[in-house]
């Protein structure tokens, strides 16, 4: 058995697809309409590209959105992504405009940082160390 998608609500999934493609990097995956407006909406890592699917679900759902708006309000990442050199990420995404919320920051066998994903999402980034 294999992890083969992960999943993040987001609240415009237009808007989540040019953010986590255009900003963030990812390559898109699929894009195929459900229907109902909704989307089956995935992005993977241009580093694997056959690897975990992250799938971009729309809000759609109330419980969703409360979920969500849970989460941020409480500060409380959404998805934790891992890098193999958190500064020059930082750096790399800070250029393109991306809000963090935490700027890197020593934890022990990792360091980490947050950003705001514009989607209504909090994202920690991950460097593991040693």
């Amino acid at each position: 058995m294999i992890i083969g998608h992960a999943g993040i609500f987001v609240q415009d999934q237009s808007h989540a697809r040019q953010f986590y493609t255009e900003t963030l990097g990812f390559v898109l995956k699929h894009d195929i309409p459900l229907g109902n407006g909704d989307r089956w909406l995935t992005v993977v890592s241009p580093e694997r590209p056959d690897g975990v699917e992250l799938l971009l679900e729309p809000t759609s759902n109330p419980v969703a959105t409360t979920i969500q708006n849970a989460l941020f309000e409480s500060g409380v990442p959404a998805q934790m992504f891992t890098v193999d050199n958190l500064d020059a990420e930082y750096e790399r995404m800070a250029a393109r405009g991306v809000e963090f919320t935490m700027q890197p920051t020593d934890a022990g066998s990792a360091k980490i940082a947050d950003f705001n994903d514009t989607c209504g999402n909090l994202i920690r980034l991950m460097q593991m160390l040693g």
